[in-house]
């Protein structure tokens, strides 16, 4: 994932609601949402490393990842999208998970990693260096920086989010599937500076990222309920925003 906003224990009937955008190449293979073979698990797959973005079990665990953006900071190690996928095949606690993740997070390539259970979210991240903290019950964002970054886009859709809240619609998320797939640029006042120039910082700026090589391959809704039911829904998208499908999980 590469834009997350999410809800943590402050609706009615949703323990967790989170919307998300994976950025991806569109090169890179990738099998669309559906229940793993090898585990209990409900995700989407990179069918090169082998691990996912974002994805949820049917005991209503959820996990996602995002990169860290820093074009001076080499991606190498350990690929990522494991650290979802390790998290959701065993049945550890999101605390007891994070913690034992604290020794090794090194090893993996830059990373933001949500973990979710019953009762606690956990957040770890690995660069600058190794950081982790508990998640408030509120209203979070995550993108290519740290936790809680108050990029535009992730303000924007934050504030997409709170309004989906405000009106009550327990299950009908349209609404927020419209922010995921927000075109629109941030002033360059806005901007962030990540190193990659202005033009692509433009670029990557709004909240759907469009392109023939790179670009929003999924966006992605997850609903939990407090009592352990709800959804994943995905929609998949190719080449220049090429609409290519939508899976839809129930969970519990």
């Amino acid at each position: 994932m590469c834009l997350i906003a999410f809800s943590w224990k402050t609706h009615p009937r949703w323990r967790l609601l989170l919307a998300g955008n994976r950025d991806e190449f569109h090169a890179r293979p990738t099998a669309p949402l559906a229940a793993w073979n090898d585990a209990a698990i409900l995700a989407g797959r990179d069918l090169e490393a082998g691990g996912t973005w974002l994805g949820v079990t049917a005991d209503s665990r959820c996990a996602a990842v995002t990169n860290v953006r820093d074009p001076h900071d080499p991606q190498e190690g350990i690929s990522r999208g494991k650290l979802v996928s390790e998290y959701l095949a065993v049945r550890n606690s999101a605390s007891d998970h994070i913690r034992r993740l604290e020794t090794t997070a090194v090893a993996y390539r830059p990373f933001n990693l949500l973990a979710f259970d019953h009762e606690h979210g956990r957040y770890l991240g690995n660069r600058p260096t190794v950081h982790a903290l508990t998640i408030s019950a509120g209203l979070h964002t995550l993108s290519n920086a740290n936790f809680d970054t108050p990029w535009p886009k992730t303000r924007a859709l934050a504030e997409r989010l709170r309004s989906w809240q405000a009106q009550a619609h327990d299950e009908d998320f349209e609404a927020l599937f419209r922010a995921l797939a927000d075109e629109r640029m941030a002033p360059d006042a806005e901007l962030p500076d990540t190193g990659v120039g202005l033009e692509r910082e433009r670029w990557l700026s709004s909240a759907f990222i469009r392109g023939p090589q790179y670009g929003t391959r999924a966006s992605t809704v997850v609903a939990i309920g407090y009592d352990g039911r709800g959804w994943i829904i995905e929609r998949r998208f190719g080449p220049d925003g090429r609409y290519d499908g939508e899976s839809i999980q129930t969970i519990g």
